[in-house]
């Protein structure tokens, strides 16, 4: 399928094939809207329904969802509605015949240049939970601090451990945050103290966010889990290490994790990563039957996207590599995610957020942190050729992470997910 209306590279991140959802203003409109994005543009979605685009689709009243400056209302209305929209727009961008398409003057009437707008984030984020999915962070981390005979905790590949975080300060891509100050321990023999975090780190992650929700003491079993999930974002829940260390006994992350967490705006929806399923890694002991897919099922859980992270040094301007992952090497899947944070009757809602928790693989390359990378500071990450190294971020770093599924001449991709680090207040 091509899309005739814009230009869309092969290189692109929005292909035709992809078309995620996000939230824009301009600079002649302050109001945010509900925009999909195709090539190098946004596509208006209230200005689509006020034209007709949607008429017909049931359960949809398209200018007053689409009219929202948020998606949770249309992320809760769920697959029933979301595919036949993106059929819609699939028709209506690949045929130049289309009546829409006929009665448009011109695409500035219904589209505005990426250049020119403003990103949001995509939803009220009501609640937001982090989880810590992969074996090989998990194993690292353990290896670090406990040593190799005692790396994974008993409960580890029993169920998707997690935290509950703080979503107020969740923030969209290209939003600066500040180094945090907090309490650390630098020598095990002496008080703590207080000051800014000298160990700040990145995590290399991917969120996803709830569609329909279930009410207060009703279960999600693995078969609704797969119709639930709206879709996916980028994302880097920042950690000062140091403060963390200090703070996570007995009750686990709090402010080494809590001063911020970026996403990238554009949310790529499941239907957009159908093609792209493979096989999740082996889980050994079998999970418990709740955790276990079920005949009818899509056997394949995981998902084959490509992530990278790279490092822009303060006073530099160019980006030098860090980590080359793939969302593939999670040990456990998003629906696992979903069911087993709702397995006690928790009440999830369209709009909250998951992170997947670091994502690394099984080479040095691929580890998802500068913890992972300096092996806890003891040794130096070097930023390619240019004579630079890190431990860990310093100030006026900017770390980006990108993510995309390579097709047959196509992408289907997530733009970036950026932030600068200032200085400590």
């Amino acid at each position: 399928m091509k899309c005739t209306l814009v230009d869309v590279a092969p290189e692109s991140d929005f292909s035709i094939q992809n078309l995620p959802y996000g939230v824009y203003s301009t600079a002649g409109a302050a109001e945010p809207r509900v925009g999909v994005a195709i090539g190098d543009y946004a596509l208006d979605m209230c200005a689509l329904a006020q034209r007709g685009l949607f008429d017909g689709i049931d359960g949809l009243d398209a200018a007053r969802v689409f009219g929202q400056p948020r998606l949770n209302e249309f992320m809760g209305l769920g697959r029933p509605v979301w595919r036949p929209v993106r059929e819609a727009l699939q028709c209506f961008l690949s045929d130049a015949e289309h009546p829409v398409r006929k009665g448009l003057d011109g695409v500035d009437s219904v589209a505005v240049p990426l250049s020119a707008v403003r990103m949001h984030l995509p939803a009220n984020i009501g609640d937001y939970t982090d989880f810590y999915a992969s074996r090989e962070h998990a194993t690292n981390v353990g290896v670090m601090f406990r040593g190799k005979d005692n790396a994974l905790m008993p409960n580890w590949t029993h169920l998707p451990v997690g935290y509950h975080g703080r979503a107020s300060s969740i923030v969209v891509s290209g939003t600066e945050l500040r180094r945090p100050s907090g309490q650390r321990r630098p020598d095990p023999e002496q008080p703590p103290v207080f000051g800014p975090s000298v160990r700040l780190d990145y995590e290399l992650e991917m969120g996803w966010f709830v569609g329909p929700g279930n009410e207060l003491g009703t279960p999600l079993t693995i078969e609704q889990a797969e119709e639930r999930i709206f879709g996916v974002v980028l994302m880097n829940d920042w950690s000062a290490r140091d403060i963390q260390a200090w703070e996570y006994v007995p009750l686990g992350p709090f402010l080494g994790k809590n001063f911020g967490t970026t996403i990238s705006p554009w949310v790529v929806t499941m239907d957009a990563l159908e093609p792209f399923r493979v096989p999740q890694p082996a889980q050994d002991p079998e999970p418990l039957p709740y955790l276990r897919s079920p005949p009818g099922a899509p056997a394949a859980a995981g998902y084959d996207i490509q992530l990278g992270v790279d490092i822009r040094p303060s006073g530099r301007d160019e980006f030098f590599p860090l980590t080359r992952s793939n969302l593939k090497y999670m040990y456990w899947t998003l629906r696992q995610q979903l069911v087993h944070h709702a397995i006690n009757g928790c009440n999830m809602r369209p709009g909250d957020l998951c992170g997947t928790g670091t994502i690394s693989g099984p080479t040095e390359e691929a580890f998802g942190s500068m913890l992972e990378l300096s092996w806890s500071g003891k040794k130096d990450i070097a930023l390619g050729s240019s004579g630079l190294t890190r431990k860990f971020i310093q100030d006026n770093d900017v770390i980006r992470i990108t993510g995309h599924c390579q097709g047959d001449g196509f992408r289907v991709g997530f733009g970036e997910c950026a932030g600068l680090i200032l200085p400590a207040q």
